[in-house]
């Protein structure tokens, strides 16, 4: 503590080493003269000396004799020091450059490591410590291609049971779909899920740079965040199709009535909260309407599900029942929504089945499909 303030005080003393020899050898002749002339310690003895002449006459002139004597004697070890410090003082010039020189490379770590010499040391001492570090820097990459190695080949191994795992599920699902649109008036239609992994050449590199292929059960994989498969959907709709791309070759209400045999199978599984199918029972008709009916209601165990048809089995089945309207006044045409009740929905469903406004067969058929979709009802 404090090294930032010596070097001042030695470049100080050292600069002005004349001046300070000088001064302290006229001080010291002032106190005790070598060359005869008057000085203090002459005057404080002579003064001493009267005094001591009388002091027999009164304790007064004793006490200040007895001091005088006192003064002498400090005056003398005064003197004997201003005299060594005048002989210690020499200037050296080789001395005042190592000086300065020292205090000038203090200055520049203090200006730019710290603002103390505490600090600066503090910063050497974490510099030391770094520079240990990086000197391992080697035996740290080469443990850390070691963990990556171990953890590339961990990561292929999940990938491979995963895989695995997917090619199976497909396969099932597959089949489960493919069963639930035979009943959902597609019994030609037939889903396939693929599975497929890419193969590329081997990567530079060992351990492999980030980002390049996984190696999986000895083959070089393009991998991704969620694995090295790509899974696709595809259908045939009908006898003697190719499977084609879900989103290139299904139809509209194929796609729906995809989606809802989906989610049928994965009934229970999926954490979507509500489902929304538009022309769900396009083409549809009969008993293959009511099977439609049927599997919404199921679904709508797990789900809210939201369902726009023309078809009375379908509506039949629902918990609610909501009429949508369009009216024009002439130049605005706007919808209207009415949640229907028991007798209205009676009436709308015997409307949908004859397409009267009153029909006493119609609405005997429309009791008769909400007797039916009943126990259905009751479970969702």
């Amino acid at each position: 503590p404090g090294e930032e303030a010596h070097p001042a005080a030695d470049e100080a003393r050292l600069g002005y080493a004349d001046a300070l020899r000088t001064a302290a050898e006229q001080a010291r002749e002032a106190l005790s003269s070598e060359s005869g002339d008057p000085d203090a310690l002459g005057a404080i003895s002579a003064a001493r000396t009267v005094l001591e002449g009388v002091r027999e006459h009164d304790g007064e002139a004793a006490a200040l004799a007895d001091r005088l004597a006192e003064l002498t004697y400090l005056l003398s070890d005064l003197a004997a020091d201003v005299a060594s410090y005048a002989a210690g003082v020499d200037a050296d010039p080789a001395r005042l450059a190592q000086v300065s020189e020292r205090r000038a490379a203090l200055t520049a770590l203090t200006r730019k490591y710290g603002e103390t010499v505490e600090e600066v040391l503090s910063w050497s001492e974490i510099s030391a410590t770094r520079l240990l570090e990086l000197d391992g820097t080697d035996d740290q990459i080469e443990a850390l291609r070691g963990e990556q190695r171990i953890l590339r080949a961990e990561l292929g191994e999940v990938a491979q049971t995963l895989s695995a795992a997917r090619t199976e599920a497909a396969t099932r699902l597959s089949d489960e779909v493919t069963a639930e649109l035979s009943l959902l008036a597609m019994p030609h239609a037939r889903l396939q899920i693929t599975v497929v992994q890419h193969e590329v050449g081997a990567p530079i590199g060992d351990p492999p740079p980030s980002g390049s292929p996984l190696r999986v059960d000895g083959r070089w994989l393009r991998h991704f965040s969620s694995g090295v498969d790509e899974v696709e959907f595809l259908l045939a709709a009908n006898t003697g199709t190719e499977p084609r791309p879900l989103h290139k070759g299904a139809s509209g209400g194929e796609l729906s009535r995809v989606m809802l045999a989906l989610e049928v199978a994965l009934a229970g599984t999926s954490p979507v909260p509500t489902f929304v199918f538009d022309e769900v029972d396009a083409g549809v008709g009969g008993t293959a309407a009511v099977e439609v009916g049927r599997r919404l209601a199921q679904l709508a165990r797990s789900a809210q599900v939201l369902v726009v048809t023309h078809l009375p089995q379908v509506a039949a089945y629902a918990d609610r029942h909501v009429l949508v309207e369009k009216a024009s006044d002439g130049s605005v045409t706007s919808s209207g929504l009415t949640e229907l009740d028991d007798s209205a929905r009676e009436k709308e469903l015997s409307r949908m089945l004859a397409g009267l406004a009153e029909s006493d067969t119609a609405l005997a058929h429309a009791r008769e499909l909400l007797d039916v979709a009943a126990p259905a009802r009751a479970l969702s």
